[in-house]
């Protein structure tokens, strides 16, 4: 999933399809033959990035205060469990 920026056959789209993988990329507005892309899985991209953009509101999280990757996950528990019920 990306943004309408990197609608580009030869350097993303291509190499995406040699790989096996579906582009989910909303094609732009000058492009001569518009490409498909599924709507519902773009819609849910945006819910994705607000949750990460809200959790990069906690000092701690954007900054990784904590040291070792268990406590740093137990932050991201809690920040993410805050979110939740706000």
């Amino acid at each position: 999933m990306a943004d309408k920026a990197y609608d580009a056959d030869e350097r993303v789209r291509l190499k995406l399809q040699d790989k096996g993988c579906m582009a989910v990329i909303p094609p732009k507005k000058n492009r001569l033959t518009p490409a498909d892309y599924d709507k519902d899985l773009y819609k849910d991209r945006c819910l994705i990035e607000n949750f990460f953009a809200k959790l990069k509101q906690y000092r701690a999280i954007a900054t990784r205060y904590d040291k070792t990757a268990c406590n740093f996950l137990g932050a991201i528990y809690m920040a993410s469990c805050v979110i939740w019920l706000i």
